[in-house]
């Protein structure tokens, strides 16, 4: 049978992340913009508190060992028109990002890594 590639995966090392963080924060969701510096970064916020629209594609509910609900990941429509024939990879880097995003205070990041989509 055949099964399409996810659209967003992530590494062991954001699945762990997500799950500390649901343990803290409660349900929650990623939004990547097509903004500068780390506005292009995928940011982690709780579930519903950033609000999307019209203006952003719903990739995918990440289903995450240990976190009861999924984990949506939504992407601005203008970087998913530049972004549409990868694969999105999430993983976890040392070093701050954005005050905004839920993982800052535990001195890492979450980065997005792309593969092209067949390759």
């Amino acid at each position: 049978m055949y099964e399409e590639t996810p659209r967003v995966e992530l590494t062991p090392a954001a699945a762990d992340l997500l799950r500390r963080l649901r343990a803290t924060h409660g349900p929650l969701m990623f939004h990547q913009s097509g903004g500068c510096c780390d506005g292009s970064a995928p940011m982690c916020y709780p579930e519903g508190e950033f609000r999307t629209g019209d203006s952003d594609v719903l990739l995918a509910e990440l289903d995450v060992e240990g976190v009861a609900e999924p984990v949506t990941f939504w992407m601005a429509r203008s970087q998913y028109e530049a972004w549409s024939h990868t694969r999105l990879i999430v993983d976890v880097v040392e070093g701050r990002g954005s005050g905004f995003s839920l993982e800052a205070p535990e001195g890492v990041r979450f980065l997005t890594r792309s593969r092209v989509v067949g390759a």
